[in-house]
């Protein structure tokens, strides 16, 4: 105890006479005010809702898969799917920006996970307004435990209950270790900041704000304790969870915690997935970079697999 506090001492005199705001360029960053998600003004190219408010019988009988992106991400994390759905015209994805990842970093730093959570649950209830009737969900990063929250929440209960759930690379244990730290030190550093390869500025947040970590903090550690307790599907849902065997954010010990908290209606446990991989959101890409072709193979297999479960 008294090494960690020490430790921590010598951090806050490390970092006490950093910037505690990021130096931000508006015209090459997604933290600044001059690049934004284009699902903000065409959503209509994003969200099946938007594309279609006025479903024919064979529209609302389409399988609509409502794709939510990770923290600090963008719509871009599930172009791919879209792209791969567009070109076999069997099921149509829906790809919702999460609150507050906007326009500036100013949105970013002030949203709370429940803002991140809201377009996720507004689409839901969009489609099953409209008469939408084969909704499934699928999540990355921690789009899967702002998925799981509603599943416990009771949100899937109310209107047409999502057929399916896919998860992929769910974070409910994050790799960084020194995330649990953010507490502690957050007020000291104001920001932390990341890497990105030429083919992803623009549609992730280079500075990740103290208030964000701790939100996401929350979300996981929120996540954690219900699964704890066990969480049921709605009736007639399945689940399925991929998870990278190497994951340099979220850690793969999160896939037992979901093997062991959650259960369909009837008491079965959900499908779970270690794929041999050391991408965090395998399925995504796009922008990356050494993408080698069995990653290649591993998205073909993985997007091949859940329309067949959709189209089914």
């Amino acid at each position: 105890m008294k090494i960690r506090k020490y430790f921590l001492f010598l951090l806050a005199v490390l970092f006490s006479t950093c910037a505690k705001t990021p130096e931000i360029d508006n015209a090459a960053m997604l933290d600044g005010d001059q690049i934004f998600d284009l699902s903000l003004t065409h959503p209509e190219d994003y969200l099946i809702s938007a594309k279609y408010p006025n479903p024919n019988e064979i529209q609302k009988n389409t399988p609509v898969i409502i794709a939510a992106h990770g923290y600090s991400a963008s719509t871009f994390e599930w172009d791919e799917l879209r792209e791969f759905a567009d070109r076999q015209g069997t099921f149509f994805v829906s790809q919702v920006l999460l609150g507050g990842h906007w326009k500036t970093y100013a949105d970013f730093k002030k949203a709370a996970w429940q803002d991140w959570q809201l377009p996720i649950v507004n689409e839901y209830n969009k489609l099953s307004e409209l008469g939408y009737k084969k909704i499934y969900v699928i999540g990355s990063s921690t789009g899967c435990p702002l998925i799981i929250n509603m599943v416990k929440s009771g949100i899937f209960h109310q209107g047409v209950k999502p057929k399916g759930i896919f998860l992929i690379d769910p974070i409910v244990i994050s790799s960084n270790k020194t995330l649990t730290l953010v507490s502690a030190l957050g007020p000291v550093l104001g920001f932390t900041t990341t890497e990105l390869s030429d083919g992803e500025k623009g549609h992730w947040y280079v500075y990740r704000p103290y208030q964000s970590l701790s939100q996401l903090m929350q979300l996981i550690d929120l996540t954690r304790k219900d699964l704890e307790k066990d969480i049921t599907l709605p009736e007639g849902t399945f689940m399925k969870t991929y998870k990278s065997t190497v994951d340099d954010s979220a850690d793969p010990v999160s896939a037992v915690l979901i093997y062991k908290g959650m259960a369909t209606s009837g008491g079965a446990k959900t499908e779970v997935e270690m794929v041999s991989s050391k991408l965090h959101v395998f399925t995504r890409l796009k922008g990356r970079d050494g993408v080698t072709q069995a990653d290649r193979d591993l998205q073909s297999r993985v997007f091949a697999e859940i329309e067949g479960r959709v189209t089914k």
